[in-house]
C-alpha cells in the first residue's frame, strides 16, 4: 500500500488541526463584511484585504447601500489595498445591486443551497472560490471550499488528481467528510494556513506534519 492511501481526508484534517490550531476563520463582524471580504481577497492576501475593508469601516460604507451610494472613484480609492481596485469596486457594485435587489440577508437565508449558489454565481465577479466563501462562511452551509491550496497539498499527498475540476474536486471532499459546516470551516482554514506557511511552491517538507504520508516528498527522497 502506498504512503499516500494510508492517509485520508479526515485524517489529513486531524494531523493539521493538531499542528496548526484552531483558527477562527472567517474574520468579519457580519455576514454582510464575509462577503465583502471574499470578494476583496480574490488573488490578493489576506492583510491587504484588511486594510481595505478598515477603509471601508473608517467611512460607514461598509453596507450595501452605503457602497452603491459612494463614488466609483472613490470606493476604488478605498479598497487600493486589495489589488484590483477598480475591477473590485465593480464587483463589489455589482454584487451590492444583486444583494438589495433580492431583499437582503433575511430573504436570502430562506433559499436552499444549491438554489443560493447558482444564484451567486450568476454575479458578475462570483466565481465558484467567492461563492462557496460566501456560502459557508457567511451563511453557514455545508460547501467545501476549494482553492489553489487544496489542490497543491492534496495533489502532492496523492488524495486528488492532477486536472480535476472545481465542483469534481468539491464534490469528493464533500462525500468523503460528511455534511458538516464547522468541519469544512476549520479545514478550508488550516489548508490556506499550511499552504502559506509549509506547503509552498517550495515545500517546507522538513516542517511538514503530513511528509511522510506524502507521495511528492517520496518521490523526491527516493
Amino acid at each position: 500500500m502506498s504512503r499516500s492511501r494510508r492517509l485520508t481526508l479526515r485524517k489529513a484534517y486531524e494531523q493539521l488541526l493538531a499542528a496548526h490550531g484552531p483558527r477562527d476563520w472567517w474574520p468579519g463582524d457580519s455576514p454582510f463584511e464575509i462577503m465583502v471580504g471574499a470578494i476583496l481577497t480574490q488573488n490578493t492576501a489576506w492583510t491587504n484585504v484588511e486594510k481595505a475593508i478598515a477603509a471601508l469601516k473608517a467611512r460607514n460604507r461598509l453596507a450595501p447601500q452605503a457602497i452603491l451610494a459612494a463614488r466609483r472613484d472613490h470606493l476604488a480609492h478605498w479598497i487600493r489595498p486589495s489589488g484590483y481596485f477598480n475591477i473590485k469596486a465593480e464587483r463589489l457594485r455589482q454584487f451590492c445591486r444583486w444583494y438589495l435587489d433580492q431583499g437582503g440577508w433575511d430573504v436570502l437565508c430562506a433559499r436552499d443551497t444549491e438554489r443560493l449558489r447558482q444564484e451567486l454565481l450568476a454575479v458578475k465577479g462570483i466565481g465558484p472560490e467567492t461563492a462557496d466563501d460566501m456560502l459557508l462562511y457567511a451563511f453557514e452551509r455545508p460547501v467545501f471550499v476549494i482553492d489553489a491550496y487544496t489542490r497543491r497539498i492534496f495533489s502532492r499527498l496523492g488524495l486528488v488528481e492532477d486536472g480535476l475540476g472545481y465542483e469534481e474536486l468539491r464534490t469528493r471532499f464533500e462525500q468523503e467528510l460528511g455534511s458538516n459546516v464547522a468541519l469544512f470551516n476549520e479545514y478550508h482554514a488550516l489548508i490556506v494556513q499550511h499552504g502559506k506557511d509549509v506547503c509552498r511552491m517550495r515545500p517546507r517538507c522538513s516542517e511538514c506534519v503530513l511528509a511522510r504520508a506524502c507521495a511528492w516528498q517520496a518521490q523526491q527522497s527516493g
